[in-house]
């Protein structure tokens, strides 16, 4: 019976989704007009307002846990763990600054969603060196435009029993190239609210966003991405394993 119960929550969380999608694809076409810094920054706050709806309808619980705060002054690079397919809603709500998403390609395929990422989001291809240098270049663009950017340094999803996944450098890369400090965020129960293996193990409930401390990059050269990758790993780790339990094949909540 609570199979059941999840299944006709899911679908009707999923097709709430699809009328929200619905809505953004005409506000992200008059938001186009007024050119992709404006109209970017316009885009990312009514998607929050519809994010927030949705999780009101849904019964999804947004919480924001500040470690330490943010300055919406300052321009970061976020990174955050990558666990769910609800990973992208809570970097709409958790960051209260303007920001670029950077995101994969193959996400342009789906119907009507994919015309709204590709315009919503700074694309990443991996299929081409001259494709990852458009994005590097976007990402870069950004920044100078005073907009902070969100990368998942693993990449794809963590199907480990550990708290993260290797990181790719490109994050760090651009930290230190860019003298921009890195801001982790911690996604700690969108694995409980969706899990990776299906849209129909979708839950109500909580779904927090600690905010973890600045990681300054001041005077940093290409010498010590290694050890910039690997302080802001240690960083996020230690931090996911005092909010979850972590047991080697096991994933429970605290």
């Amino acid at each position: 019976m609570m199979r059941l119960l999840q299944i006709i929550y899911s679908v009707y969380a999923f097709l709430l989704f699809v009328v929200c999608v619905i809505i953004a694809f005409p506000i992200t076409l008059i938001c186009t007009f007024f050119g992709k810094e404006h109209g970017g920054n316009m885009m990312y706050r009514s998607y929050s307002f519809l994010f927030r709806l949705w999780y009101l309808l849904t019964g999804i619980i947004h919480k924001d846990i500040y470690e330490s705060p943010d300055n919406k002054q300052k321009q970061y690079i976020f990174v955050a763990n990558h666990i769910s397919y609800m990973d992208i809603p809570p970097v709409l709500l958790a960051i209260h600054q303007p920001v670029r998403i950077l995101g994969k390609y193959e996400m342009v395929k789906i119907p009507i969603f994919g015309w709204i990422y590709r315009i919503a989001v700074v694309l990443v291809d991996r299929s081409s060196p001259e494709a990852r240098a458009r994005s590097v270049r976007a990402l870069k663009s950004a920044l100078k435009k005073n907009i902070s950017i969100f990368i998942f340094p693993e990449g794809t999803f963590n199907e480990t029993a550990e708290p993260l996944k290797d990181f790719y450098d490109g994050a760090f890369r651009l930290a230190i190239e860019m003298q921009t400090p890195i801001k982790p965020l911690l996604f700690v129960d969108t694995i409980d609210r969706l899990h990776y293996k299906g849209i129909l193990n979708l839950t109500p409930g909580k779904n927090r966003v600690v905010h973890l401390p600045e990681i300054q990059v001041d005077g940093l050269t290409m010498a010590d991405l290694k050890s910039l990758k690997q302080t802001v790993y240690d960083s996020m780790d230690a931090g996911l394993r005092r909010y979850r339990n972590y047991e080697p094949g096991v994933r429970t909540s605290i």
